[in-house]
């Protein structure tokens, strides 16, 4: 069992879970264990608009001077762009300051390896043993401290990274572009690369005041992109998250487009252009059906992980997978990048929408999606879940949906809740088996 982190890095209340001394002692641990040759090691930290950014950022960079590793500060910055410049700047290791899509009181830590990839469990478990002990006797001697100095030139490099996953003759004339930045952490750098791809570009949530991070915008609130793409008569809408690693599409009529969708939409894209490196793509346990039978509709498969996109990746490096993601709209094209990448992802498609010459209604709407329902369970300690009368109702639910419907419930690896999810061909059914198993997690977490 892992005490501080969670399916995506370390995430809670700003200075209260994620305090200055917890963030010191993660510079540390994670400096010590990155730490191999004899040449100078360094780190990248990158963070999106939140206020504690500033608090957190500080006491990473004591920690990580206080072993010995330069620190090169990046500011706002997307968690690809981090992940790409770990790599590109021969960093030792990567940091994104990031809460992601939850609400700016929360804040939290991700660690990326070399390599630009997330950490798997092993270090982070190692990386938790050195939190909790002594390392005051490990901490780099006065004359090998190390130094902080903050990069300019990091959003015109990821620009141009971004820019290159298009082929050169691929631009997007023509296409009147709403992006909403969830005035996070790509609110320069997403306008930018769609402007100078050719787009017309109309720009919302791009006013960070360090308390409006997600808040009304972005992709978990897309209501404000539905209604400017339809104000403005759009061809396209993109949100993006807190800090950019996940996407959410707006088509022309102003209908949401998921990850899933997506997935599907660049999938038949790129069996037809033989670009799968494996005959089919990775979700997850969330994945709608709808999905899974269009997949194998087109001869491909469809592999399941537990939720996170991390383990997604996981699984995409381990069977030679260059796509993959979630339904919230982590998108993973390894191709390009070590991590989902909500901007690469929305390129992705304008690409298939420009080259199929079709609306992105047209382009995005690959299958109907079964009846799904996922609701939200909060409870503050134990383990509702294990109740004798939670166990019950999950096998009675299951029995009634039988092979015609899925029902999966999880504990949220970020924050004090259970999610329980049915799908299947019958709505009113679907409707009844989760409220049954809300009910009983209810009565149980009471």
């Amino acid at each position: 069992m892992r005490k501080h982190f969670g399916t995506d890095g370390i995430r809670g209340r700003a200075n209260g879970v994620i305090t200055p001394e917890l963030a010191l002692k993660v510079g540390q641990a994670a400096g010590l264990i990155f730490q191999r040759g004899d040449h100078r090691h360094r780190v990248v930290i990158g963070k999106d608009t939140r206020l504690s950014g500033y608090m957190i950022e500080t006491a990473l960079v004591a920690g990580f001077t206080s072993v010995g590793m330069d620190v090169l500060l990046l500011g706002p910055m997307p968690t690809p762009a981090v992940a790409m410049l770990t790599r590109s700047m021969r960093a030792d290791i990567g940091v994104m300051i990031s809460a992601s899509h939850n609400p700016f009181e929360d804040n939290g830590i991700k660690l990326f390896g070399p390599d630009g990839f997330k950490l798997n469990d092993e270090l982070e478990l190692e990386i938790e043993s050195l939190i909790d002990g002594d390392m005051r006797r490990r901490l780099a001697g006065s004359r090998e401290l190390g130094r902080a100095k903050r990069i300019e030139s990091v959003h015109a490099r990821y620009i141009e990274f971004a820019k290159r996953t298009l082929p050169r003759h691929v631009t997007l004339d023509g296409l009147r572009v709403v992006v909403d930045c969830a005035n996070g952490a790509a609110y320069r750098v997403a306008p930018e690369t769609l402007w100078e791809l050719g787009a017309e570009v109309i720009a919302i949530g791009v006013e960070p005041d360090g308390f409006n991070i997600n808040q009304d915008v972005g992709s978990t609130a897309p209501e404000t992109l539905v209604q400017k793409v339809r104000e403005l008569r759009a061809d396209v809408g993109i949100a993006l998250d807190g800090d950019a690693d996940r996407v959410l599409i707006v088509d022309e009529k102003g209908q949401k487009v998921d990850g899933d969708q997506l997935m599907a939409a660049v999938a038949r894209s790129w069996k037809e252009d033989e670009r799968l490196t494996q005959p089919g793509l990775v979700a997850t346990i969330m994945s709608n059906l709808g999905l899974e039978r269009f997949i194998n509709g087109l001869g491909l498969t469809l592999a399941r992980t537990a939720v996170g996109d991390r383990y997604v990746l996981e699984h995409m490096r381990e069977h030679g997978y260059n796509l993959g993601g979630e339904q919230s709209g982590h998108i993973i094209m390894s191709d390009y990048a070590t991590t989902g990448d909500g901007l690469v992802a929305a390129l992705q498609l304008l690409s298939v929408v420009k080259r199929r010459n079709l609306p992105v209604s047209e382009v995005c709407h690959c299958f109907e999606p079964l009846p799904q329902i996922l609701k939200n369970v909060r409870f503050r300690s134990g383990e509702p879940l294990r109740a004798d009368s939670v166990v019950t109702a999950i096998a009675h639910a299951k029995d009634r949906l039988g092979q015609s419907g899925r029902l999966v419930i999880r504990p949220s690896g970020t924050e004090p809740v259970i999610r329980v999810m049915a799908e299947g061909d019958d709505r009113d059914l679907v409707a009844e088996v989760v409220d049954e198993v809300v009910d009983a997690v209810t009565r149980a977490a009471a």
